[in-house]
């Protein structure tokens, strides 16, 4: 029998059951628009995680106070107050690994202009701390290294707390703000940037190093050290040479922990990675499981139909038709009701991806990777679970097969 003829055959035999073979296609339509829809909340959550790790600026390594251990009890990262400007300035001076070097203190205060206050994190950086975290200075400017060791009273506000105090699409350049009653010239205003991890750096206000620790905080050590290491395959390199110079100027002990907590951007790159990779294999589970009912669907009719025209086989087999005619037949029958249900299920659940991702605001990712392996799925459950029905009329016995009522 022709290719061509088995395929008409087996599309006069769908359209003469109408309603079956549109139910039947539901459970693989249904199964298919979940995969790709799980993949494209998958991939996006991954692309999003990726994003905000890269907003912590390329090739940085951060270096946090340590942990202090009380009896058997430790307590959190930077309960051990113990980095310094000496030690910005000591891993500065390595230029052959290290590119640049910034420091940052940070706490919550009160910030007022005229009537309108809100609360909001106050960060005190280094002149070449945008450089180093990746921010961008939308008006204005930023302050330099001179304004720093002055301890200038100068800040750079976030987009919240623009709007907050000012407004929408003010421009607060020049105006005076107060943070903890002492006033502050504002003189820039980053571009929108975004949350990373539990920090908001939309709503905070950055003011030099010094004039933080000495004018607003009171104290002489930092919260935290961002590294920038010349080339990102120089990382583990970098962590290395950073862990020997703070150790010798923190004089520890050979027999001694660090007092300090290293994290490269490529562990938490890596993290991120292998934790959307189980996201993703859960989500594709569960999905699974709607394609496997399709499959189980497609198998109980194929038996009904196998079942329903057990005489037609008879008077096939009887006219010369070969047993693999009849497999194929039926087969062909189980994949065109799978493939069927797997083309609506494709533009199901591209729609379906879009409209959860503007409802909730998520990152939805739709790739053809994606689209090829559920189609080719719902083509392979197709193929597995008509396989039996087929071979079941490929085995009946002519004779037998004309005499069923």
């Amino acid at each position: 029998m022709l290719w061509l003829e088995m395929l008409r055959v087996a599309w006069d035999s769908l359209l003469a059951n109408k309603l079956r073979s549109i139910l039947t296609t539901l459970g693989v339509l249904i199964g298919v628009a979940a995969v790709i829809t799980m993949l494209a909340i998958g991939q996006g959550a991954r692309e999003e995680q990726l994003r905000r790790i890269q907003q912590m600026g390329a090739n940085v390594i951060l270096v946090f106070p340590g942990r202090a251990q009380r009896g058997a009890v430790w307590a959190g990262i930077g309960s051990v107050q113990s980095l310094t400007l000496r030690d910005i300035e000591a891993l500065s001076k390595n230029d052959g690994l290290i590119k640049a070097v910034a420091a940052e203190v940070r706490r919550q205060a009160q910030v007022v202009y005229r009537q309108k206050n809100t609360m909001t994190q106050i960060f005190g950086v280094t002149a070449n701390y945008p450089e180093v975290r990746a921010f961008q200075v939308a008006k204005g400017r930023f302050f330099s290294d001179r304004e720093d060791r002055g301890m200038l009273r100068v800040a750079v506000l976030g987009q919240t707390v623009v709007k907050d105090l000012f407004g929408e699409n003010a421009n607060p350049i020049g105006k005076t703000i107060r943070i903890d009653g002492a006033p502050y010239k504002v003189i820039g205003v980053l571009a929108p940037k975004g949350a990373a991890g539990w920090i908001d750096y939309d709503d905070l206000i950055m003011i030099p190093l010094r004039t933080a620790m000495y004018r607003l905080l009171g104290t002489q050590y930092l919260n935290a050290i961002s590294v920038q290491v010349a080339k990102m395959e120089w990382t583990a390199a970098g962590m290395q040479e950073i862990e020997r110079t703070l150790r010798r100027l923190h004089r520890l002990p050979p027999n001694k922990d660090n007092d300090f907590i290293l994290r490269a951007q490529a562990e938490w790159q890596e993290l991120a990675e292998q934790t959307s990779r189980m996201f993703i294999i859960l989500l594709l589970s569960i999905a699974g499981v709607s394609l496997v009912v399709g499959g189980i669907g497609i198998m109980n009719i194929m038996l009904v139909s196998v079942a329903e025209r057990t005489r037609e086989i008879g008077i096939r087999k009887a006219v010369g038709a070969k047993p693999r005619d009849i497999q194929l037949q039926f087969l062909l029958e189980a994949v065109a009701l799978s493939l069927v249900g797997g083309g609506l299920g494709v533009g199901l659940g591209i729609v379906a991806s879009h409209l959860i991702g503007r409802a909730a605001g998520w990152t939805i990712i739709v790739t053809p990777s994606s689209v090829i392996l559920a189609f080719g799925f719902a083509a392979a459950v197709g193929i597995f679970f008509g396989y039996y029905p087929a071979r079941k009329a490929a085995r009946l016995e002519p004779v037998e097969a004309l005499r069923y009522e």
